[in-house]
């Protein structure tokens, strides 16, 4: 190494679809401006592949991306990069019901997986990014230098260190308490193996009616479920489906931008009105808000952000976020069959009488309740980002050490435009960075692949002009 150069080292926390879209195009930026060779990109990640995550480390064949492979790919610039992928490989051909009514492949999500990891491997092979296969349990910063500590006891030192970490598992609702120890709850759906002992005659309560309850249900019936299940949620909202003809996303929701929630709902709710004269869906409005929605949340007053969260959210969920065909399918042959039923209803009370889980229900269209007596009670109901910071010992540890707080939103962690994380004395960190999905209190849009692809580009080029700032430094320092 010649006598000026230095080594410096980032370090991204998480190794899941964020983590490992963060590595990748970091790299590719620094290759382009020639500061690759002083730096050096470790991703701490305990899974045996990067790319994968929560989402794609499930072999379950019937949990499928719920978009089609065209609009999926790692390389926003290169949108065709995933369907070429499964051309070139052929991975499709054991797989026919992949495809939808009208061609569009919808693959299990295991294959979109292989095909993230597929991008990293060269990169990790060829030394240019380090996967430690550990956890990370512990962040501090002395001195300018952020000390890793992980699980097997051999911390990193980082200049620069990236949040790419997971959503937290659900919060268990309080009025589930009292069942909290018993067997026949499932308190976090997507836990691999949770619906094991889920036996094909048990009567099922699953709370929550979004993207998670929905593959709960399709893998249930795939494995032969046949006794009753009820799915609940405050307003018995269930997932939508892809339109049979896709259109040009329809409306313009930033000239000017709504400064209100009120105010953007009355416009999405004309502009679909003016879809629907036109003989157009609802689809390709919320494909228009989608794509302008970090814009869109970027006017809104943070007073008018919570808003949305806490009254909006639900409505938006269900509609933005929808289901694969071939799960739309099995909910609507479970309900044509009769062995599913989607019910408003919130939970009011659970006990537990033996083997049985008694549960009052009350109807939010008629006020009455009901009692349920079930085998099994599965909980749906997303992500607890009220509860991030306790979530895991490395947030709970920076939180604590006032480097984190959370957004205003209760969306995710707060940060600010360029993604730093900004501490609870209002300062932004710029060798602390949040990237992905627990960074959408601030961007709003960031939960969906495209949206986590484009953030992860935005995110990498923050570090490569910062690298820049500091290689241009240690030069003059040196002469």
């Amino acid at each position: 190494m010649p006598m000026n150069a230095h080594s410096s080292t980032v370090a991204i926390i998480g190794g899941g679809f964020t983590g490992a879209a963060v590595a990748l195009h970091l790299m590719r930026q620094l290759s382009q401006q020639g500061h690759e060779a002083n730096w050096r990109i470790v991703v701490i990640e305990p899974r045996e592949k990067l790319g994968r995550g929560l989402a794609y480390d499930t072999l379950e064949p019937v949990h499928r991306i719920n978009v089609p492979a065209d609009r999926m790919s790692i390389l926003p610039d290169e949108p065709q990069d995933f369907s070429n992928w499964l051309a070139e490989t052929g991975i499709l051909e054991g797989d026919p019901d992949a495809f939808s009514i009208d061609g569009a492949p919808f693959p299990a999500r295991t294959v979109f997986g292989l095909y993230a990891s597929s991008r990293l491997a060269p990169l990790i092979e060829a030394g240019r990014v380090e996967h430690r296969r550990t956890r990370a349990v512990k962040a501090t910063k002395n001195s300018g230098l952020w000390t890793i500590d992980t699980e097997d006891g051999e911390p990193v030192i980082a200049d620069i260190a990236v949040l790419a970490v997971s959503h937290p598992a659900p919060s268990l609702p309080g009025v589930l308490a009292p069942i909290r120890d018993h067997a026949g709850l499932i308190a976090d759906a997507t836990s691999p193996g949770a619906l094991d002992n889920v036996q094909p005659d048990d009567r099922v309560l699953v709370v929550g009616n979004g993207l998670t309850a929905a593959d709960v249900i399709a893998t249930l019936k795939a494995h032969g479920h046949r006794g009753q299940i009820v799915s609940i949620s405050r307003r018995g909202l269930r997932s939508r489906g892809h339109p049979h003809v896709t259109h040009e996303p329809y409306g313009d929701f930033l000239n000017p931008p709504s400064l209100s929630a009120s105010q953007l709902l009355q416009r999405v709710r004309e502009t679909v009105k003016a879809a629907v004269a036109e003989g157009l869906s609802w689809h390709p409005v919320l494909d228009a808000v989608r794509l302008q929605g970090q814009n869109i949340w970027r006017a809104l007053p943070v007073s008018e952000r919570r808003r949305m969260a806490r009254h909006v959210r639900p409505f938006w969920d269900v509609h933005r976020f929808r289901i694969a065909p071939q799960v739309e399918n099995a909910l609507d042959r479970a309900i044509a069959e009769g062995t599913l039923s989607v019910r408003a209803a919130s939970v009011r009370s659970a006990e537990s009488s033996g083997d049985t889980l008694r549960i009052s229900l009350k109807d939010r269209r008629t006020g009455q309740l009901d009692i349920l007596d079930v085998d099994k009670v599965v909980v749906t109901t997303g992500p607890g980002h009220g509860g991030i910071l306790g979530s895991q010992p490395l947030l709970a540890a920076l939180a604590e050490a006032g480097h984190l707080a959370l957004c205003p939103t209760g969306l995710g962690l707060l940060c600010d435009w360029q993604s730093h994380a900004i501490s609870t004395s209002g300062f932004a960190d710029e060798t602390l960075l949040i990237a992905g999905p627990l960074a959408r209190g601030t961007f709003g849009e960031l939960m969906g692949l495209p949206q986590v692809s484009d953030h992860a580009v935005l995110v990498a080029g923050i570090i490569t002009v910062l690298i820049a700032e500091q290689d241009r430094a240690h030069q003059k320092a040196v002469v």
